[in-house]
């Protein structure tokens, strides 16, 4: 698809400094730019890519003032990131929908599929299944028993969904995701043998929730391990049994959140993060990366780093003080020495 640099202008509702008739074929990485394509420049570590891509176009915030020529045209907007977001969704909506059942797949007959839902091969609709419109189920997925899935979901292939688990609408599940596995519920006997404890809950996700690839969101003993709304987490993320996340927080890859804990609204943990069983992390709460929360948070809106967790700043002029234990203790050595020397 080819497109002028006028239009694109006008549907993001910015001005244009150079030839509003150039056009754009492709989108690309500023440092990656050519002919025909299209970048934004949002970073300052990044300017001096703005004067030498070979990008024909290149959407810039309205205050960038340039230091030197920028060959490419310049669409002005008042944040470059959000309007290649913008852009992005319009032309990924824009790209043929996939519709329909392929085959061979298997729809139970007491499951109910609203309209124009597309069922990849292969993939497996259990019974009492609610399925909504324009949900898209891609090939190899698994819809268990009495699972119900919102309108406009895409369920990616290989993801399993076990049964009873409940989605709102606009949820997005990336590959090899299992949602609602049974949670690490084992009760050891007086010959300490781990005897499994039934997990007879489920999972429910809120609207507009996107969970990334090959994550685990166990279901809970019992009632619902949930994630609240607008919630987004990353790749390789483990969300335990009981497990609550409030709306709109954010998770990195490979962090972990253990059994019965709550996680508030408009969190962000990092990578690694890791937050132990039964505790409490409040609303607005930012963790470093590789932080390790093991005690409920007393206050809410902190940004936390290290293990155990601990104020960032407090934890950064802690360091500049264990940093240097084996000097401290080299000198503490030395003067132990020299006082003994003195008797």
């Amino acid at each position: 698809m080819e497109f002028r640099v006028s239009d694109i202008a006008q549907l993001l509702q910015g001005t244009i400094e150079g030839d509003g008739n150039v056009i754009i074929n492709d989108v690309c990485k500023i440092e990656e730019g050519k002919q025909g394509g299209l970048t934004f420049f949002s970073n300052p570590k990044y300017e001096h890519f703005i004067y030498s891509t070979e990008a024909s176009a290149v959407i810039v915030n309205n205050d960038f003032v340039p230091s030197q020529p920028v060959k490419a045209v310049m669409i002005k907007v008042p944040d470059s990131r959000q309007a290649l977001a913008q852009l992005l969704d319009m032309y990924e909506k824009m790209v043929p929908q996939k519709v329909g059942v392929e085959q061979p797949s298997y729809i139970a007959s007491t499951a109910k599929l609203g309209e124009k839902v597309y069922v990849g091969a292969f993939a497996y609709i259990g019974e009492g299944a609610r399925i909504g419109n324009n949900v898209k189920i891609y090939p190899q997925a698994y819809i268990g028993d009495g699972v119900q899935i919102g309108d406009d979901c895409e369920i990616y292939s290989g993801v399993k969904i076990y049964k009873g688990c409940s989605l709102g609408q606009r949820v997005v599940i990336h590959a090899g995701t299992v949602i609602g596995a049974d949670g690490f519920g084992f009760q050891p006997d007086a010959n300490n043998n781990y005897k499994k404890v039934p997990q007879i809950g489920n999972v429910v996700i809120e609207d507009d929730v996107e969970i990334g690839a090959n994550t685990c969101v166990d279901r809970a003993t019992m009632g619902s391990t949930r994630i609240g709304r607008g919630t987004k987490l990353d790749n390789l993320i483990q969300v335990a049994h009981n497990v609550v996340i409030g709306q709109n927080t954010v998770m990195a890859a490979m962090s972990g959140v253990a059994g019965s804990s709550k996680v508030g609204s408009n969190c962000m943990l990092g990578g690694q993060v890791g937050v132990a069983g039964h505790i409490e992390v409040p609303d607005r709460t930012i963790c470093a990366a590789q932080t390790g929360i093991n005690s409920t948070v007393k206050k809410a809106g902190q940004t936390l780093f290290g293990s155990p967790a601990m104020d960032y700043m407090e934890f950064n002029r802690s360091f500049v003080i264990f940093r240097k234990l084996p000097q401290l203790k080299r000198e503490l050595d030395e003067l132990k020495a020299t006082v003994q020397g003195m008797k």
